[in-house]
């Protein structure tokens, strides 16, 4: 019986419980979510409370796996064990609701946090700016990083980055720019997350040769394009009607081995801008080949160009295999199913079919 043992000195107990807390972190650390919230359990059953580390790992872990009901759980429950949050314990919580676009809990947080005494950092500011840029709310964004300025806290890369991705987005690229040579003249270099963004914006606006210039000035700066960049390019080449560069530039990645899923859906929409529906089919063929496999996105481009193409048999065949992968149409073939269901030459097997994906 565990009240008949001997009860340890508080020596003992202190590394006892240390012990236990640096084996939670490390399983944290290790991605054994499930077996440190056994042992977690364990110790609470046991009247054990583990520290304030090992409760801020826990709420961060269930946090970036979409768990913020139960990482403010945890919250609650270190906060009435008398445990006082930190700046690492409510930035994870904080995170967590703005990664899910709760953004009235994210700031009913941050209020308290203050209230509490604990200053917001640049991982908090650049959470709330993140949360706010997702929920296209760039103003709010705007607005945090003035009070960052004001508050004495100079945005990082990661702030930066956030915010010239979302005006890029929102097409507004000559504040993006503004904020790049700003980043800059604070000595801050942009990675290539930064410079994607930039490049994504241009070909979003049809400046695909500025963007090709553009990453001739990134690579003069010492950062390598990735898989993404070339994609960004490609994209811009397919929109631009240039589909020889961009086929250019696929031949390349591939002659590096480089099979990218995004890469090939991408030419793929391309092939079928143009009508080559053989070619787009033979791309989607060769993918598997290369052990780069159809995503959802993939079969949506590609069964969206056969409707297009009138090639209504093939788009069907790649439908019943959709439905077998179990894939979800999106908004825009949804919209070229709804115009399939009053064709005459589909059966009702067909037609039944393409229902399914309605009601789903």
């Amino acid at each position: 019986m565990k009240s008949m043992r001997p009860l340890p000195s508080i020596i003992d107990f202190c590394m006892l419980l240390s012990a236990i807390s640096t084996l939670i972190r490390g399983m944290l650390t290790l991605g054994q979510q499930k077996e440190a919230q056994e042992m977690l359990t364990e110790m609470l059953r046991n009247n054990i409370t583990p520290d304030i580390q090992t409760y801020s790992m826990l709420i961060d872990m269930y946090c970036k796996d979409g768990k913020v009901g139960e990482a403010r759980d945890i919250f609650v429950h270190m906060t009435e064990r008398g445990f006082v949050p930190d700046i690492i314990t409510y930035s994870a919580l904080l995170d967590g609701y703005c990664l899910r676009g709760e953004m009235d809990e994210a700031e009913k947080l941050m209020d308290l946090m203050v209230e509490n005494g604990c200053k917001p950092d640049v991982v908090t500011y650049s959470s709330l700016i993140n949360g706010y840029c997702k929920s296209k709310k760039i103003d709010k964004a705007l607005g945090l990083l003035q009070e960052m300025h004001f508050n004495g806290l100079a945005p990082n890369v990661i702030t930066y980055s956030t915010l010239i991705d979302a005006l890029c987005k929102d097409n507004q690229l000559k504040l993006a720019h503004q904020f790049f040579k700003e980043m800059e003249a604070h000595g801050l270099k942009p990675d290539v997350i930064t410079w994607n963004s930039l490049l994504d914006g241009m070909c979003r606006n049809a400046q695909i040769d500025k963007a090709v210039a553009t990453v001739k000035e990134m690579e003069s700066t010492g950062v390598v394009p990735n898989i993404i960049t070339y994609s960004i390019l490609m994209d811009g080449f397919c929109e631009a009607n240039r589909l020889r560069e961009a086929v250019d530039i696929f031949s390349f990645l591939t002659a590096k081995g480089l099979h990218d899923v995004r890469a090939y859906t991408i030419m793929i929409k391309g092939f079928c801008k143009e009508g080559l529906l053989v070619k787009a089919d033979e791309l989607l063929k060769n993918m598997e080949d290369n052990g780069c496999f159809p995503d959802e996105c993939t079969f949506n481009t590609i069964i969206r160009g056969f409707i297009d193409g009138k090639d209504i048999s093939r788009a069907l065949e790649l439908v019943r295999l959709m439905r077998i992968k179990e894939f979800a149409a999106d908004n825009h073939t949804i919209s070229s199913f709804v115009g399939l269901l009053t064709d005459p030459n589909i059966d009702d097997a067909d037609k039944d079919l393409l229902k399914k994906f309605l009601e789903n």
